[in-house]
């Protein structure tokens, strides 16, 4: 039986060497029933599926270096544009309803950061839009309005937009505002912009104590876009 099995074996593998063809069907058609021949099939199937692998990984090389071995116009990188595009968290905060305690109508607080995200010459001459997202979360039975501001390195204001939220009432108050837009004149201004400023003001309304609940919530994200040549 073993003679019989190396002879089968020597067999196939001499077949597979001058053809390169082999099938399954014609495997079953030459092994018997066997279990020592069944294992021998398996051997050989797995010898063919290394062969088809192998095959095609040279086939693959051979189109890949024939692609890359044509002819180069080096002009097309004169043509070349990139417009990467970025996305990030710009600005939040957190102001519970015990900060507002004993405020009347009017502004009654302040905050600034820093706002460097242009800083980078390379940047600067690169951006041709940026547009910028905020969003208010209000739980506290008090209506506000958050002012933002755009400073410049004089410390003067550039910009100014108003964001008003209405005074919670027991449901979802959230309100996702429309994207402000800056392009040409405007996209001038954010780039000469080193601060933000916030300022928030509050409506007339109930009171509020060291017992109140709620939260003023700010938050904003920004995505800008570059082409560079």
């Amino acid at each position: 039986m073993k003679v019989l099995i190396t002879k089968l074996q020597n067999c196939l593998v001499n077949f597979i060497d001058k053809t390169k063809k082999i099938t399954i069907f014609t495997i079953v058609q030459i092994i018997s029933t066997n279990k020592i021949t069944l294992l021998l099939f398996r051997y050989i199937l797995a010898m063919k599926v290394n062969f088809v692998k192998r095959f095609s990984k040279i086939l693959f090389l051979s189109i890949l270096f024939f692609s890359c071995s044509s002819d180069l116009d080096f002009d097309q990188t004169k043509d070349l544009k990139l417009e990467p595009v970025f996305v990030a968290n710009l600005a939040y905060f957190n102001v519970p309803a015990t900060q507002f305690a004993n405020g009347g109508d009017g502004q009654i607080a302040f905050d600034e950061e820093e706002f460097d995200a242009f800083k980078e010459k390379f940047f600067r001459d690169n951006l041709v839009k940026a547009e910028l997202d905020f969003e208010i979360e209000n739980t506290i039975i008090r209506a506000f309005t958050v002012d933002i501001a755009l400073i410049d390195a004089n410390n003067q204001i550039l910009e100014t937009d108003s964001y008003p939220i209405p005074a919670y009432s027991g449901s979802p108050n959230t309100i996702k505002y429309p994207t402000e837009v800056f392009e040409n004149q405007r996209l001038d201004l954010l780039k000469r912009t080193v601060k933000l400023a916030f300022f928030v003001r509050m409506a007339l309304g109930p009171p509020l104590d060291q017992n109140s609940t709620g939260n003023l919530k700010l938050r904003s994200g920004a995505t800008v876009y570059m082409e560079i040549e």
